[in-house]
Parts: C-alpha cells; structure tokens; sequence
C-alpha cells in the first residue's frame, strides 16, 4: 500500500523510496510504476526544492530507476507514469541543482543582459557518470564550446528577456523515452537532455553531442536530430534540423527533452586471407581426393568390384567442399574494405534529417558470401554424414560377417547421404535467412554460419550450434563408438589359431588403425577441443585440427589408393623405377605375393578359414560395396 504524501512525510517517504529502489536489477514493471508515482507526486509537493534532502533523496531514487533492466520499461503500463515524471522533471528543473550518477538537474536565473544561456556537461571519466563539478551554465557566450571532453550542451539564443528562470535536466540513457519507431539492438546509451526556459523568449535551440563509443568497433553511419513528441509519445524531428563537425549538432526552434539518434555500422575485422600452409595442404588435399576417385572408378574393372561407391561419395563431397572452401570463403567485403575503406561505408547524410529505425545496420549486402557459406554448410555436412554412412556400413559387415549387404543398401545410402544435409541447409536457411539480414545466418567476417551475437558471444540462438556443431557431435560420436567397437573385436584381436609369422605385425595394425580413423573423421574432434578458453591451449589444437583436417584427403589417398597393390603395379607398368618388390601381406585365412610377374593362381591356402569378418577384412583396403 502506498501512503499518500503529505508536508510532514514528504522526507521519510523520499528516503524510503530511495531504499526500496536501491536494487534496480530486482525492480519489476509494478515496482518501477509505484516508485515513479511517488517521485511524481514529492516533486509537485509546493516549495519541494526547498527541503533538500527529500530533493537529493527523490533525484536518487529516478537515477536508480534508470538502472533497472530495459525490459521491464517495455510494458505499455508505464507510458502515463513516465510521461509525468519527465514533464514533471521540466518543472522541476527551474528550481534546483542537483546531480546523481544516472540524471541531473540545473537551474539559473535569467538576467537582462543575457543574449545566450548554455549548458554544457562532462561525465566523470574514472567513475562514469555525472558530477556537479562537471555541470556548467555560462551566460553571453559566443556559441558551442569546441572541448571534446563536454559530452553534451545545450545553448539557448535568447531574443529579450525579463526576469526568469532556466531550467535543464540531464539523462543518462533513454529508458524513461521507450521508442516504437527507433529500435536500439546495441548496449551503447543514449543521453537525453531537456532545457526550458519559463517565459519563452527565445529565438533557436543548438545542441551538441561528443558521443563515447569504441571508434575501433563501431562506425558512425547517420545521426538525427530528435525532440520527444508528447503528442505521439514517440520521437519527432520537426522543427529540427542537424549537421556534422567534430560534434553531432542540433538546432530546433522549440525546446523539450532532445536526443540524437545514432545508427552504427560494426567494423568487421575480416579474416585474413589463407596462409600459404592452408593452400599447400588443402591443394594436397583435393589431389588425393581426385587421385582417389579417378582409382575407384576406372580400376573397378581390374579390381572385379563394382566402384566403391561410399568412399567416392565421401571424397566427392569432401572435394566439392575444399574447392568452394579455398576459392570462396573470403567474404567480397572483406575485398573492398581493404581496398578504400571510406567508400566501404555509406556515405554520411549530413543534410537530411530523417527519423532512423535502428541503430545498427547490416554491412553491404553479399548475396555471394550467403551463397558460399549455404554450400559449404551442405558439403560438409555431406561429407560428415558420409562418414557416418561409411561407419554404419563398417558396424554391419562386422554384424553380418562380411556377407554381401542387401542390393537396395546403396540406394538408401545414397538418399540419406545426399538428402539429410540438404534438409538441414533448408530448413536453416528458412529459419534464419531474410531478405537484407543475412548475418542471421552466416558470418560476416568470412563465409561460414553465424555463431555469434551482438556482444560476440557465442549464441544457443544463432545456427551454429543446432544446424551444425550438434549434429557433427552426434556423428563423430557415433562413428568413435563403431571405431573403438572395431579396433576391439577385428584390428587387434587375437587370433590363437594363426601361426606366429601369420599374425599382423604391430605395425599393420597401426596402420589399419589409422586408416580407420581417417575415413570416419575422427581426428574433426580436436575442433572441439578449439572452444577451450585458455589461449594457448585453444592455439596448440588450433593447429594440429588445421594439420590433420586440411590434408584428409591426402590421408585417404595414401591409406586407400597409394598402399593398393593394384595402384603398386599400375604404377610399376608405367614407371619401372617404382618397380614393388615381392612382399608378402598376410590376411589371416591366405597368403598373397604381391609382385608384378607374380602367377595368378600363386596363392596357398594355410588353413581352414572360419569366415569370420575378423578372418576376411583388410586393413590396407575399404570394403567394396
């Protein structure tokens, strides 16, 4: 219940109102519209400015009101009590001086002799806000003062003057100014100055602004010269007009509660181009990958399989992804800001002022980058789910013991490989992508998903996480669990039926170890790994992903084409110097002499095979499908 306020308790609700509201970040929309009406109705209180503790007490209790959280001035509730308490601060103003860290008040007489009245305020550096020592009215001055530190004045031209006061009010950010037309997305405040002089003689009202804000980050784009309408309760720029020196000027011919609204432009810092390394090992890469689908498709024959049609999938995809990846990745407006960073931005509207909306704006459009970036979303995913494929077809021969998988196996594969990322590149894009907002979706710094928001932190909300980190991890960990149920039960197994010269060497089976590794893309964990906060750490695996992943597909071409006894002896026929000596690779159930004028029938059988998949898969060569 509030008490109504009277002369002989004016000071004690002040004070408790002051306490009540000393927590702004636990205040709610109810507590604020209370509080406020209780600062409206001590401040209408006849001869208020005259009990200065129950003024300061008052003044203190609205500058914690405009520390509560933005959200709870949202409500439509609040419009009534907040319009009245800052036309109520306006009359307030002509009597008092008082300051407090979030609003402050200032008065002075008017003289006869006075031509000009200005007002001109400096916010503590070290503490961040204001001080009465910061606050300064200066009579018959020529004009705006040109110290950058003054971050806000206001100069009155008075045309004659009889006796009176002036009155000016300062807020440090726009809550108590809830705007249905400007939307702010950034954290930077909006200061709001009010002046009002009580018998209206004047001829113009100039402002200036000298707004702090990280010039490393952000670029000024537009600027506009603003009053608060009370008639629409919203912003207006009538009867103001602006221009642009080392300030944001105003000059209006009425005077009110002014603002200047800010629209910004972030300032990007672009990805570098890549560094030769990345060249040389993604150009590797797609050799390998080239090298290794051309092996697959025309020794098939020779081979008397059909093509591997999984692993060319994968390594198809994985190419198509390294090539849009080393040719596209550069965003164009990383291009043309290197070149002539001025004509990057738009041009500064120093003429028109027009009411603005948002106070950020979107960097050039890239209808390119969009594109790029919705490409490799898809290849890469592709190339994840075919390694899941892969996986899955490993996880069945091993269930099946290496019989032949049905025929409409492939088929179904081919649908899920293909078609799952396709669904997941749609409904992202649908998600998140609208015309002229394409930084929902993906980056600007380079051509790849969004991560993350405003305040760069990384976001559950932005697409990087649901549409393509979640579903990696759940396929890199599906493909570890096949990779540790294979290395168990076939790669290092023992086999007490084989003779001890039989049994795989060590090495044999580091190297079936690895080969698996590489084809079910393990080793894409370490980026996991990348997310660690510590600096150092995060650079050591930052490197070892970039040396590992860049080359994969010289990995699978030296694993799955260049340790071929069929690619050995194509290349012996064409270059003899590569000539491969006789050596026998052993597979548990046969032996095979590998050599170029090797007979075909030479091969003997050393025991009875079990045909178990232990007994049958080969650690040099991927299964054929």
């Amino acid at each position: 219940q509030v008490e109504t306020v009277n002369s002989s308790n004016v000071l004690a609700i002040a004070s408790n109102t002051q306490i009540l509201t000393s927590m702004p970040d636990q205040l709610t929309t109810e507590n604020i519209s209370v509080a406020t009406n209780i600062a409206v109705q001590i401040l209408k209180k006849p001869n208020i400015s005259e009990d200065s503790q129950a003024s300061v007490a008052v003044m203190a209790t609205v500058s914690q009101l405009l520390d509560a959280n933005e959200t709870e001035f949202n409500n439509n509730n609040l419009v009534n009590v907040t319009t009245s308490l800052t036309k109520t601060m306006e009359e307030f103003s002509f009597t008092v001086n008082v300051s407090q860290p979030n609003v402050a008040v200032q008065s002075a007489p008017l003289k006869l002799s006075s031509s000009t009245i200005l007002f001109s305020a400096q916010r503590d550096t070290a503490l961040g806000y204001y001080q009465s020592t910061k606050l300064e009215i200066q009579e018959n001055v020529d004009g705006l003062i040109g110290d950058l530190s003054t971050e806000v004045q206001i100069l009155f031209n008075i045309i004659n003057t009889n006796n009176g006061r002036v009155g000016f009010v300062l807020y440090q950010n726009d809550k108590l100014f809830q705007s249905r037309i400007y939307h702010s997305r950034s954290s930077f405040s909006k200061q709001i100055v009010s002046g009002n002089i009580d018998n209206r003689n004047f001829s113009s009202v100039e402002i200036a602004f000298s707004p702090k804000y990280n010039t490393s980050e952000l670029q000024l784009r537009d600027h506009a010269c603003v009053f608060w309408d009370y008639a629409v309760n919203d912003w207006s720029t009538a009867g103001c007009a602006k221009r642009r020196d080392q300030f944001l000027k105003c000059r209006c011919n009425h005077t009110t509660n002014f603002a200047v609204l800010m629209t910004f432009q972030i300032k990007y810092k672009y990805a570098k181009p890549l560094e030769y390394i990345s060249y040389i090992g993604v150009g590797l890469s797609m050799a390998g990958l080239v090298i290794t689908i051309l092996f697959q498709i025309l020794t098939r024959k020779t081979r008397k399989s059909s093509v591997t049609w999984m692993l060319v999938s994968l390594c198809f995809s994985m190419l198509i992804f390294n090539i849009i990846f080393i040719s596209g990745i550069e965003n164009q407006n990383a291009r043309n800001h290197s070149s002539n960073a001025t004509s990057y931005y738009q041009q500064y509207d120093t003429a028109s002022n027009t009411l603005l909306t948002p106070d950020m704006v979107d960097p050039p459009t890239d209808s390119w980058c969009t594109a790029v970036a919705a490409l490799l979303h898809y290849f890469l995913l592709a190339t994840f789910m075919w390694m899941a494929l892969n996986s899955a077809q490993l996880y069945l021969l091993l269930l099946r013991a290496m019989k032949p998988l049905p025929g409409h196996f492939l088929v179904t594969m081919s649908v899920i490989g293909w078609g799952i990322p396709a669904v997941v590149v749609a409904v992202t894009l649908g998600a998140t992508y609208r015309e002229g907002k394409a930084l929902s979706y993906r980056q600007e710094e380079f051509c790849w998903l969004a991560a993350l928001d405003q305040n760069q932190n990384f976001s559950v909300q932005k697409p990087m996480l649901w549409s393509f980190l979640l579903p990696v991890a759940l396929i890199l960990l599906f493909n570890i669990i096949v990779f540790i149920k294979i290395s168990v039960s076939v790669i290092w197994k023992k086999n007490e039926n084989l003779t001890r010269n039989k049994k795989d060497s060590f090495t044999k089976k580091m190297i079936g170890t690895i080969s698996i590794v590489v084809v079910l893309g393990i080793t894409w964990t370490i980026g996991y790994f990348m997310l660690i906060s510590h600096e150092g750490t995060s650079l050591v695996f930052s490197y070892l992903f970039c040396i590992f992943n860049a080359t994969q597909g010289l990995q699978i071409c030296i694993l799955y084409t260049f340790r071929s006894p069929i690619f050995k002896k194509k290349v012996s026929e064409v270059l003899p110097i590569f000539r491969v000596p006789e050596i026998p690779l052993y597979l548990h159930s046969k032996t095979y002499h590998v050599s170029k004028s090797q007979p075909a029938n030479h091969s003997q059988q050393t025991f009875r095979s079990t045909q178990t998949f232990s007994d049958s898969i080969s650690l040099a060569t991927f299964p054929n499908s």
